[in-house]
């Protein structure tokens, strides 16, 4: 569902490019002082996405419309040059001029803006003691940590009073520990910006920490949209669900019970009736080498056909068989519990969820 907005206030976009073998079709609306994370896999879209809303890829259709002012039209044969755009960009990899300190990135676009040059390092200079880098405002990028450079390419993208700020990946090139302490700053700083911000990442986490909102992407289209907590609750493909960490099912309902497959169904606490997901975590399946008898009121037969690591756990990967035939599934267990029941790829096992532990919902 999109979010409303009147015509003055925030993005309200339709970007459509169309390139033979690839065509992306997506509607975004933001209000302003809202994050928006666009999610997906790769090749699904959202890198064409960011690089419409900045003016570098020419929509073939739809149209783009910033705080009531349209930037690009095709019918209307209208288009703002990606300079003339109030638009802020942090690229992935950051693109600061290596030749050029910090404080001068920073002014860089001020200046090339018409601010004359004491005004320029000014704002600069008091951007980058917003991001704590006061005392790193002489430095050239090659002397700045990677947590550093980001926040100077966050200040230069600020720098000019965007209306919209665009984040490609802007935690990806860091180290998992700089990482942690980025994604917080990061946070606090998008919560202090009253304009529009879209970042774009493959991290469920960045996205969950980051966003106000998301966006699923996959195939140019949107597949689900909502805040982090409805899109973790409810996922709606398989895509979302391995992000999130939910093992998914997709079946037709009848009361308590969600028919999965032709020979299985599970039972859940739910009512419903018609199409409907089912969705539980890795960790409330429990498996056995023998038929349950346990007040688990799912179960049924499967093959183990991989594991790996997952936290201080063991993420086994099996695939139905019998009644439940190539239904996949993901089971957590402990490399004890994984020991004592000798499992490897190709062992026979019996899987079984409580009712308790899972969620159904309409499709």
């Amino acid at each position: 569902m999109s979010t409303s907005l009147t015509k003055d206030e925030g993005l309200d976009a339709r970007l459509v490019l169309d390139r033979g073998t690839f065509t992306l079709d997506v509607e975004l609306t933001v209000r302003p002082g809202e994050v928006l994370a666009l999610l997906g896999p790769n090749g699904a879209g959202k890198t064409t996405a960011l690089r419409a809303l900045a003016g570098l890829a020419p929509l073939t259709g739809g149209h783009l419309r910033l705080d009531g002012e349209t930037l690009e039209d095709p019918a209307l044969r209208r288009r703002t040059a990606p300079e003339g755009r109030p638009v802020g960009v942090v690229f992935q990899d950051y693109l600061l001029f290596p030749h050029l300190t910090a404080l001068e990135n920073v002014a860089f676009g001020p200046r090339c803006h018409g601010m004359p040059r004491a005004a320029a390092r000014e704002l600069a200079a008091g951007l980058l003691d917003r991001m704590g880098l006061a005392d790193h405002a002489g430095a050239k990028p090659r002397r700045l940590s990677g947590g550093q450079a980001q926040r100077v390419a966050l200040a230069r993208a600020l720098a000019t009073g965007p209306r919209l700020l665009l984040l490609d990946e802007p935690l990806a090139a860091l180290d998992a520990r700089a990482r942690l302490d980025v994604r917080a700053e990061l946070r606090r700083h998008l919560a202090a910006f009253e304009a529009v911000a879209v970042l774009v990442t493959h991290d469920p986490l960045d996205a969950m920490v980051l966003a106000d909102r998301l966006v699923v992407v996959e195939q140019g289209r949107v597949v689900q949209e909502g805040t982090p907590a409805e899109i973790a609750r409810r996922p709606r493909t398989d895509y979302i669900a391995r992000l999130v960490g939910l093992n998914l099912y997709r079946g037709d309902a009848a009361g308590h019970t969600v028919r999965v497959a032709p020979g299985l169904g599970l039972t859940t606490t739910e009512t419903l009736d018609g199409p409907a997901f089912v969705a539980f975590p890795p960790s409330s399946v429990t498996l056995h080498r023998e038929r349950p008898d346990s007040s688990a009121r799912n179960a049924w037969p499967a093959e183990v056909t991989g594991m790996e690591s997952h936290g201080d756990q063991l993420r086994v990967a099996l695939t139905g068989s019998g009644p439940a035939a190539g239904l996949p599934l993901a089971a957590d267990l402990t490399p004890v519990a994984v020991a004592e029941l000798l499992l490897a790829p190709g062992v026979q096992v019996w899987a079984s969820v409580k009712a308790a532990q899972t969620h159904s919902y309409p499709a």
